[in-house]
Formats: structure tokens, sequence, C-alpha cells
């Protein structure tokens, strides 16, 4: 059914307005702000620990959730970089060049400041881009067939694995190690099973919860109490943290509009989101304010501007392709589908179509979201610095515990906690060995939809795989995987 965009929005507005969605909405705010502002946990870890509470409410209140853990985690990663020099996100790592030296020289609150409005002018444009594009991505993706689904889908895998850290042998291998668990269980084209020999537990699948909360959740925690790291003490407040003048935020206004246009547009690539977003921001600020004053590096507002607005409006649009394709962007957006396919919602083009009050539900939850982080961040301003000297290292057990108990008596056992402390320990061991577990997610989500696009792919075209290169959509997504290897493959190989 189609809606005119007024009354799309009405009908978001219907939807998100109702008390169990606010009062999750709140939750989620709050939850994003306090894992944001924590190094070692950060939202997919939160996100994965909450994937047991999400079957107990409505599929809406779930994604808002969700969706308010991760854009919230943006406002307060800020403020352990500023003064700690400890990014409490990873978004957030670029801030603390500029952000901490302007905590020592006695302008940290200046510093939040800018951070703040960064974080809410950019998340608010973030949020307007993704009610303006998303019905015109999923009308052009109306076109698509399994052959293009196919292309697609492996050209995010590919993005993603470029992007990533620890090099591409390493990243391929972390997609293939996805897919190949994503379609372990019962082929349900044929009715045998795959992968699981004679594991009745996991012939239905090895579950996406437990996967995600195993490498999500249980690896980055093992990782970080591993680490001998003494809690980070934040410098003393002096009469120099005020608001910024006038001319400090004239200063940094053209840094807040290429922040958020490259947010805006980074957000929605495979492999994007905050994280991408973030580092192209700085080093595009850094080449640009080379002449600034002080130096970018050295106390610079343009570099906490920056980087942040740049955080934030990808977090936001990081949910285009999600919602808009089925493709997610990011390990993040792959827990948003999974809390999907928990619910039984096939996410993609169709969403929009099926679940209007869904979509737009999300969207205007999203605008309210960010409103509400506004007026919750701003008494926390002068609080965060003596919270972030508060020993937390013992508190991450007590919560992952607690989840522990949850799932065991949601499966009536313990075979999914044995499960999720297996996965766990293989997070932690694949990050030993510089290899990224958030890759293996991706794969883990999407390769059973690939499987199933190109069985059907191969079905109308009657076994012949030229189809993949005579239909044009299909040739030129293929041409673009190709040219992502190349340009990974061919400076190394001069």
């Amino acid at each position: 059914m189609n809606f005119e965009f007024f009354d799309a929005m009405l009908l978001g507005l219907d939807a998100a307005w109702q008390a169990p969605h606010l009062g999750l909405l709140l939750a989620g705010c709050l939850i994003g702000l306090v894992v944001g502002a924590l190094p070692g946990l950060g939202p997919a870890s939160a996100m994965a620990m909450l994937l047991p509470f999400t079957v107990h409410v409505s599929p809406l209140g779930a994604l808002v959730l969700m969706a308010a853990i991760y854009y919230g985690a943006q406002y307060s990663g800020a403020a352990t970089a500023i003064w700690t020099n400890v990014p409490g996100e990873s978004s957030a790592a670029m801030t603390c060049n500029d952000g901490h030296p302007m905590a020592l020289a006695g302008r940290g609150r200046q510093a939040q400041w800018l951070a703040l409005a960064a974080s809410f002018v950019a998340g608010t444009l973030g949020v307007g881009l993704l009610a303006v594009a998303s019905p015109l991505l999923v009308v052009w993706s109306y076109h698509f067939g399994p052959v293009e689904y196919v292309a697609l889908l492996l050209v995010g895998l590919l993005g993603a694995a470029v992007l990533a850290s620890g090099g591409m042998v390493r990243a391929l291998a972390m997609v293939l190690l996805g897919m190949l668990l994503g379609l372990s269980g019962t082929d349900t084209h044929t009715g045998g099973t795959r992968f699981v020999g004679d594991w009745p537990q996991w012939r239905d699948g090895l579950g996406f919860g437990a996967l995600a909360l195993g490498l999500l959740a249980v690896a980055p925690l093992i990782t970080h109490l591993h680490q001998t790291v003494t809690d980070p003490v934040a410098p003393p407040a002096t009469d120099a943290d005020t608001w910024p003048s006038r001319a400090d935020w004239l200063a940094v206004l053209p840094a807040l509009g290429r922040g958020s246009a490259l947010g805006l547009m980074l957000g929605v690539f495979p492999g994007g989101g905050a994280l991408l977003s973030s580092w192209v921001a700085y080093a595009l600020e850094r080449t640009v304010s080379a002449s600034a004053q002080p130096p970018m590096g050295q106390g610079q507002p343009r570099g906490v501007m920056a980087p942040e607005a740049a955080s934030s409006a990808g977090a936001q649009t990081a949910f285009l392709p999600t919602l808009a394709l089925g493709l997610p962007a990011n390990a993040v957006m792959a827990v948003v589908l999974g809390v999907l396919v928990q619910h039984h919602i096939e996410p993609g083009p169709q969403l929009m179509g099926v679940h209007p009050e869904l979509f737009w539900g999300l969207v205007v939850s999203m605008g309210l979201g960010n409103l509400l982080l506004l007026l919750l961040s701003v008494p926390l301003l002068r609080a965060w610095r003596p919270l972030l000297q508060l020993p937390h290292k013992h508190g991450l057990p007590a919560v992952l515990l607690l989840v522990g108990m949850v799932l065991y008596a949601r499966e009536q056992g313990a075979w999914a906690v044995w499960t999720v402390a297996a996965f766990g320990l293989l997070g932690h061991l694949l990050h030993r060995l510089r290899c990224e577990p958030s890759l293996l997610v991706l794969g883990f989500v999407l390769g059973p939809w690939i499987e199933s696009h190109l069985r059907r792919a191969l079905l109308l075209s009657r076994g012949d795989w030229s189809v993949f290169v005579t239909r044009p959509v299909s040739a030129v997504l293929l041409g673009v995987a190709v040219l992502l290897l190349l340009v990974v493959l061919l400076p190394r190989r001069r």
C-alpha cells in the first residue's frame, strides 16, 4: 500500500508514540549513553546481550531499542575520548586527537559542547535523509530479481572485507567462515543436514542470537578483561570550562558541514557506518585545516566537530541499506536484521510495503531519540568527568552473568549457554589472530540469503550461469565487486 510522505510520517508518529515504544526508546537511549562511555563494551556488545529480551516485545519495540542503543552510543563516546583519552566507542577514536588536548588545556567542557552539538545536528540530518531516500531506494530496488540480489549481496560482503583491518585474506576467510556457519543445519530444499554431524541441538541451525552474543559481547569482554590496564583518571576541570564563544561556533561550522556530509554518504556503504565516517572525516579535516591554529592534533576544535558529526550521521544512514535493501552496512546492522528474523519479518524492499508502520515508526522514533538524547546529555556534561573515574571493569561480567541466566531460562537448558561460551572463546581467538569477528557475523546473516537467491536465479535461468553477466544491473554490480578486489590486490602486487 502506497502512502504519501506526510501520511507516512503520521502513521509512524502514531506507532512510535505508544507508551511501550516510548519506554523502550528511553531505555535504549540510556543504555546507549552508558555503553558508549564504557571502553571495551560498545553498542554491538550491548545489542547482542539484549537479543534474548527482544523476542518478548513487539517488532517495532525491538527495533526502537536496538537503534537507540546504536546512535545513542555516539553521543557519549566522545566523553571518555575527551576526558581520559580512551574512546568509549570505536568511532570516537579520532576525537581523542584533539578532544583530550582541549581537556588538558582547560577546555574539556567546551569540547563536550561541540561534540554534543555535532551529534545532534548531524544525527537529525541523517534521520531526514533516511526518511526521504528510503522510498526512492525501495522503488529502484523493485527492479531487482534474484540475479541482481546475489550480485548486490556479494558487493556488500566484498565491500566490508575490503574496508576491514587485518588484511584481505583474513577478511575473506572470516566472511566465508560466517557463510558456512550460516548454512549449517537442515537444508530446507533437500531436507538433509549440513555441517552439524549428529548433533540434534544444531539441526535447526546454530542460531543467530547465540553467535552474536558470543562474538559481539562475550569475546570483547574477554579481550577487555585480559588486558591489564588501570582505570583512567580525568584531568581536573578549570575555570576555562565554559560555554563556547560565538567565535568558536563560527569557526567550527565548516567542519560541521564537511563531517555531516561525509557521514551521510559513507554511512550507506558496506563496512561503513559511524567508524568509517569518523576516520575519513578527520583525515579530510586534517588536510583542509592544515594551517589552522592551534594545529590539528593539538586541541583544534574542528578535530572534535568533524569526526563527531560524521559518526552520528553515519550511524543514522547505516539504516538506509539495511531497511530498504536488507543489506547490513556493518555488524551492528546485522544485529538489527537478526531482530527482524527473530520476529519472522523478512527485511528488504517489501518491508516498507508490508509493514509500513514498522518502518515509519522506526524513522519517527529515531528523530524523537535524537531530541531525547540532547535533553539527557545536557545535564550529564558536568557529570561525565567524575563518573568516568569510577571503576567499571568488574561490572561488565555481572551484566553478562545476568544475560546468561536469562538465556538459560529461555532455552530451558545449558546448551545455548555453552554455545555462547564457545563462540566467545572463538571470537577472542580471532581477535588475537588479528581477524574481525564482525565480518563473520555479516557472512552468517547474508550467507543463507545469497544461497536462496542463487538457487532461485539458476532455477529461473535453467542452470545458465551467464545470466549474471548478461543482465545489465547484475553485470555492473559484479564489475564493482571485481573493482573492489583490484583496488586491494593491485597496489600490493606492485
